[in-house]
């Protein structure tokens, strides 16, 4: 059936703000080629909703100060889940993307029962959520995000390939789906930081940028023309499975000179004890740091990208990266991209698991359709959240 054009404006408008941060009403008849009189009767609307409201003002340079709009967070709310071998950590998002509450607990993921025990975890969440609605900071739940170190075909149907979790073809979306009363999309957790950094952080600047993550693992996610680019079968930004020693050590994917089996933690820890050390030294960080250093500069060469993002728990050490990494880099980087910008970011335990939030945050401006059906049923329970109903 075709969205009423009308429904395709209300999503753009949202989009904007969603994106871009407060927006005066000019800001977004600029932005969306449209009137400002279509901008005001919208916004009028959503505001009525209760999905934007007017949140500051900006000086002028003559006559009345312009009102930027922006999101309210309280409108609908998002959990995500970031699966990692030993643990899983959860966070639960406004939709202006503020984190409200944070949760970790140990999880086993090769134990036979390890989608039952997720299921366990985030059945009760979904629950109080949606009973507790008394609570200002039970708004509703759209749905949940999933991030998980491994490949998955696609958000809507979830189907997992994580050789660090043990998983092969494992139809997590679907199993959670059936559990769960809420929508569930599921993706590479990269990815998922991409989506988080396109809807609040630097990309919102930004339609082509790559994070790049290092940390226990290696990985990188390809932001081009605004979207996360995934392959064909939604596979792209293996970055640490990109090989630079052909007499390097084995990797955990099976082949061996890979380059997360170099820098990765298991790779940092395993060069210590070669020499004969505790932890990673100056000396193992500045080998590692050449060697991510020469394969990110293969990414931008590659890619051409406006900006670099570095992020992941490897980013606490930074300091000691640098010395290996900076030189490597620039060195081994075209002509022409060698001022592409390198920004690297702090890191907490939550972000990943915000980034899992963000692929469900970011479904309303999904314009594409690429959440699919999942991606409807969260644009719905938005709508139904405003009018006291919930499909």
């Amino acid at each position: 059936m075709p969205v009423p054009r009308g429904d395709l404006t209300r999503s753009a408008v949202l989009a904007a703000l969603g994106t871009s941060g407060p927006l005066s009403r000019t800001d977004i008849a600029r932005m969306l080629g449209v009137s400002p009189a279509t901008v005001t009767q919208i916004v009028k609307d959503l505001v009525a909703r209760g999905l934007v409201a007017e949140v500051e003002h900006r000086p002028s340079r003559g006559g009345r100060p312009a009102v930027l709009l922006g999101l309210v967070g309280s409108a609908g709310r998002a959990l995500g889940a970031k699966v990692a071998a030993d643990h899983v950590a959860v966070v639960d998002v406004g939709l202006d993307g503020q984190v409200r509450q944070s949760w970790e607990w140990p999880f086993d993921a090769m134990a036979a029962d390890a989608p039952d025990r997720l299921v366990d975890l985030l059945r009760p969440l979904v629950d109080e959520s949606s009973n507790d609605t008394a609570d200002e900071t039970a708004a509703p739940v759209l749905g949940i995000g999933i991030g998980v170190p491994g490949a998955v075909d696609d958000q809507e149907t979830g189907a997992v390939d994580a050789p660090t979790l043990g998983w092969r073809s494992l139809a997590l979306g679907a199993r959670l789906r059936a559990a769960l009363p809420v929508p569930v999309l599921v993706e590479n957790d990269v990815n998922a930081l991409a989506v988080a950094e396109r809807l609040y952080g630097r990309g919102r600047e930004h339609r082509n940028f790559l994070v790049v993550t290092i940390g226990r693992g290696v990985g990188a996610g390809l932001v081009v023309d605004g979207s996360v680019y995934r392959g064909a079968g939604g596979g792209a930004g293996e970055f640490g499975h990109f090989p630079v020693r052909p007499d390097g050590p084995q990797c955990s994917c099976g082949n061996t000179g890979c380059l997360e089996a170099s820098v990765g933690q298991d790779g940092l820890l395993r060069a210590a004890r070669d020499a004969g050390l505790d932890a990673p030294d100056a000396t193992i960080y500045a080998a590692a740091g050449e060697l991510f250093g020469r394969g990110v500069a293969g990414l931008i060469n590659v890619m051409d990208p406006e900006v670099v993002i570095v992020l992941g728990e490897g980013t606490r050490a930074w300091e000691q990266w640098r010395p290996g990494f900076e030189p490597s880099l620039r060195s081994h980087l075209m002509a022409s991209r060698r001022g592409v910008p390198v920004v690297v970011e702090s890191w907490d335990d939550t972000s990943w698991a915000l980034g899992a939030a963000a692929l469900v945050l970011a479904t309303p401006y999904d314009a594409a359709g690429a959440t699919g059906g999942q991606g409807e049923l969260v644009r719905a329970r938005l709508g139904g959240a405003l009018a006291g109903e919930l499909p």
